[in-house]
């Protein structure tokens, strides 16, 4: 695995049953779920009780009680030092980032929570990247009409042909768009630029500055 990734949750405030994120990346390492108590300190002082559960006590076992502990039941390797697994991001937030072999980080899949705790953990990540601003990171965006479907051949091909410069090619589609949008990601600008013309040529597109800037009115969905 590289420099880091982030794994987004489920949504946390709703308790959701389904939501095996924790057991999965466990799972994944090899690791058990411990119920970490600083967390549960924290959620039993910043969480508010919810409106249908009145009667609700952190003392009392009940099945919204044992649906909470599942969002601190995290993975945890005992070998390891507690603040390179765990980090409380926000003075005013309960909700833990989880962080899974130094480099594996997990948030809450909710919009508000996931936007604070990724400003929050800024410090902590970016000193760790070879290029935080992103300043040696080149980026050429090609827009195709093709579908997804008809690309990907292609550009499986020229993946393999760029990864050992160092370069990622992507293909994205836009739901709703006339256009999909495939990219080429790297630092060797001169190498990225002689690429234009035979990706454009075979995708059937053409070199934009900015997604969508070519997209019209009323033109259909590739991908539909």
């Amino acid at each position: 695995m590289g420099e880091g990734c982030v794994v987004k949750k489920g949504l946390f405030e709703t308790l959701r049953h389904d939501d095996i994120t924790y057991q999965s990346i466990a799972k994944a390492f090899n690791l058990p779920l411990v119920l970490h108590d600083e967390a549960f300190v924290r959620m039993k002082k910043l969480s508010r009780p919810h409106k249908a559960q009145p009667n609700f006590d952190w003392d009392t076992p009940s099945p919204a009680l044992t649906a909470k502990l599942r969002m601190i039941q995290l993975p945890w390797d005992e070998a390891k030092p507690e603040d390179g697994q765990l980090a409380f991001v926000a003075e005013d937030l309960w909700v833990p980032v989880s962080i899974v072999n130094g480099n594996v980080h997990i948030l809450p899949g909710v919009p508000r929570l996931f936007e604070k705790m990724i400003d929050g953990l800024k410090p902590l990540l970016l000193p760790r990247l070879a290029d935080p601003d992103g300043k040696g990171v080149y980026r050429i965006l090609i827009s195709t009409p093709l579908p997804e479907s008809a690309v990907a051949p292609y550009l499986t091909e020229l993946a393999a042909k760029v990864e050992p410069k160092g370069i990622k090619v992507g293909s994205y589609p836009r739901w709703g768009k006339s256009h999909n949008t495939v990219t080429l990601v790297g630092k060797d600008r001169e190498y990225m630029d002689s690429l234009v013309d035979e990706v454009a040529r075979n995708v059937e597109g053409y070199q934009v500055k900015m997604e969508g800037e070519d997209d019209k009115e009323g033109e259909e969905d590739p991908d539909s």
